[in-house]
């Protein structure tokens, strides 16, 4: 028996470890668009879109914003799909399992990175199906994997939220392709090697996951994921003496257990409603940033590409730093169970201090995406997790949508200057406050009752 709760360690162990890698290099690699944009723009991609103009003083230049507008497209739709299907993801996870919800998400991240390698300049419209099958298979390993936090009881919240930190990094990974493609290695190869990389994720899925969940708490002795024959057994026998616990509990004198709230409770409650809202209006300015970050860099630079690549790369370094951020989101959450987070400001127009933003982006971000997923996970009941992971993600996206219209709105009202747009986001934002008012009252108030009901 010693010996197989050694293998129960070390396969938690390695179910942590891998599952930290596959966030890390591929669930959230969209969000490391800029630094592709940078590639795609060197391969040719839309570049039928840029046109001959007159300049300032009747100079002739190449105008690009029609080539810009297009990838900035192509990530509002990416980025959109990347939530609005959660809702889905969710479902499909809560419903069929682990299994289910990992091979459809691999698939997916596949068919993506395969479209992504087979296209070229001449077929630029692969962008739009492939960089949202990326998208959507990204985030469909990040639901699978979150529910690790489960194997690890009371460090729970900083397991996920770290994975979650994990996640936003990942988004460097466009930044290795980058200067992997500067160094000679063209693109084709390097997302054909991400394709290949789809091997591990399966067998992941079948040696250190079990078919259906990772329940929470977690039953003593409990065990998943494919064994030999000997520590199937033991498997088992402990599966056995579980469930003559689990019997003898059913017949014990103590009260039952207070009855989990449905999902439609959930969703019409104040926590929800007003996290729904924190989560938008915050991922709205975070996406705004990320898919405009290429053609604002162009414009406070004047063009200049050594100058341009050198600030994605510090911005792609930046994100790397998610993983490291993000964990003391959760063990806050794991102390005290209340506290979120909120905003960050890129509206002034002043190069170097884009550096600092970059590292306010970061910081923020890591406590936004792991800050929703702790906070779901401990204030509504777990059975609910996926479908509410979901659905918040999904309003989130069509909120998420207005990028675009601010996007056009710069371009074509306030000729290329978003500094109005900047602001009245940063005004928006200000109703993100309220959430943690929100949360702060409702502990008090549960504190409240607690005390009254042991008077």
């Amino acid at each position: 028996m010693p010996d197989f709760r050694n293998h129960l360690r070390v396969r938690r162990g390695l179910t942590f470890i891998t599952g930290l890698v596959e966030c890390l290099c591929f669930a959230g690699i969209i969000f490391g668009w800029a630094s592709l944009v940078f590639v795609l723009k060197a391969d040719g991609y839309f570049n039928y879109l840029c046109v001959n103009a007159t300049g300032i003083n009747g100079s002739q230049v190449v105008d690009c914003s029609g080539q810009d507008e297009q990838f900035s497209l192509v990530f509002t739709i990416a980025s959109f799909m990347n939530n609005f299907v959660t809702v889905a993801s969710g479902f499909i996870f809560d419903h069929f399992g682990t299994t289910v919800a990992r091979l459809l998400g691999i698939a997916f991240h596949t068919v993506g990175t395969f479209m992504v390698a087979f296209s070229n300049s001449a077929l630029s419209i692969l962008l739009f199906p492939a960089l949202s099958f990326i998208a959507v298979g990204g985030i469909m390993l990040l639901i699978t994997n979150m529910q690790v936090g489960n194997l690890f009881g009371t460090r729970r919240s900083t397991v996920i939220t770290l994975y979650n930190g994990a996640f936003d990094s990942s988004s460097a990974l466009f930044l290795v392709i980058k200067l992997v493609y500067e160094s000679g290695i063209s693109l084709h190869a390097c997302f054909l090697f991400l394709s290949v990389c789809s091997i591990i994720h399966v067998l992941r899925t079948f040696f250190l996951f079990p078919r259906t969940f990772i329940p929470y708490p977690l039953p003593d002795h409990y065990s998943y994921g494919l064994s030999c024959s000997k520590l199937s057994a033991a498997k088992r026998s402990m599966n056995v003496r579980s469930e003559k616990n689990t019997e003898t509990e059913q017949f014990s004198s103590e009260p039952p257990a207070k009855q989990e709230k449905t999902l439609r409770e959930c969703v019409l409650s104040r926590l929800f409603i007003w996290h729904v809202i924190w989560l938008s209006v915050i991922q709205l300015r975070h996406y705004l940033f990320i898919g405009t970050l290429n053609s604002t860099l162009q414009k406070l630079t004047n063009g200049e590409p050594s100058l341009v690549s050198q600030y994605i790369n510090a911005f792609a370094f930046t994100q790397l730093c998610g993983v490291l951020c993000a964990p003391w989101n959760g063990l806050i959450m794991d102390r005290n169970k209340c506290k979120p987070r909120a905003e960050v400001c890129a509206a002034t127009p002043f190069l170097p201090l884009q550096y600092i933003t970059f590292i306010m982006q970061v910081l923020n971000r890591s406590f936004l995406y792991g800050g929703n997923a702790a906070f779901l996970s401990v204030a509504f009941p777990s059975c609910h997790f996926g479908k509410l992971y979901g659905l918040i993600m999904a309003v989130s996206a069509v909120f998420s949508l207005l990028q675009y219209a601010c996007f056009a709105l710069v371009k074509s009202f306030l000729h290329g200057d978003p500094l109005y747009v900047n602001i009245t986001l940063t005004l928006v934002i200000l109703l993100a406050f309220i959430h943690p008012l929100s949360v702060f009252l409702h502990c008090r108030r549960l504190v409240s009752q607690r005390a009254k009901s042991h008077l």
